[in-house]
């Protein structure tokens, strides 16, 4: 059997506490708490006092951090030492909402950070990923609801991907299905019909993961 050994300097009570609750709130929730929930939690006069914990802890082994290079897509990665799989959480920003029904010209717009794990979606903690918020129920039938959040890679689809696309300078989440050399898009509810583009078929991101619950706001 192999047993891996983590070396902790000893935290304080406070410390430990902050740690107890970053490892409660993510196996109650699947997310790690945002700084303000940390602040909040704790009863902090600031932010500031929950980041200078977090630094604490990293400092002492019992976190770790890493961060991607480009400010717009960073990913913040945070590893919690002793952890049975070493999960690696990613903040993947989270651009507004997207149709999962008929398309929509809304602009995104950056509403907060998702947490996610990336080792179970299967990406690179430094992937050009985004969230999107799901509107409507054109993909009940793939098991996307309204409300939850689709986590999305920027990269070429493939035939039968989920994807957020935009159509004929609409933008809308399908699943993308190649009709000889001339993709469609198509819903999961025999509800709403396919999509073929008239001029324009973009894809702006495929789909990786799905996520129930809070998004970070920052």
């Amino acid at each position: 059997m192999f047993w891996q050994t983590v070396f902790i300097m000893k935290l304080t009570a406070r410390q430990q506490e902050v740690l107890d609750y970053l490892q409660e709130e993510h196996r109650r929730t699947g997310i790690m708490p945002s700084t303000r929930e940390i602040q909040e939690h704790f009863g902090f006069a600031s932010q500031t006092a929950a980041v200078s914990h977090l630094r604490a802890l990293e400092r002492k082994g019992a976190i770790t951090r890493r961060e991607g290079d480009d400010e717009r897509r960073r990913a913040r990665c945070l590893i919690i030492a002793g952890t049975a799989d070493r999960e690696i959480l990613a903040d993947v920003p989270v651009y507004g909402s997207i149709p999962a029904g008929y398309s929509d010209d809304a602009a995104p717009v950056s509403t907060g950070t998702l947490s996610v794990d990336v080792k179970s979606l299967g990406i690179s903690s430094r992937a050009k990923a985004y969230a999107l918020k799901v509107r409507g129920e054109s993909m009940i039938g793939a098991h996307i609801m309204d409300g939850d959040h689709v986590i999305l890679e920027y990269r070429e689809p493939r035939d039968q991907d989920i994807v957020a696309a935009l159509i004929d300078g609409e933008t809308t989440l399908k699943r993308y299905v190649m009709n000889g050399r001339r993709p469609f898009l198509k819903a999961e509810n025999p509800a709403f019909p396919d999509l073929i583009p008239a001029h324009e078929l973009v894809i702006q991101g495929v789909m990786v993961g799905l996520v129930r619950g809070a998004v970070k706001r920052w």
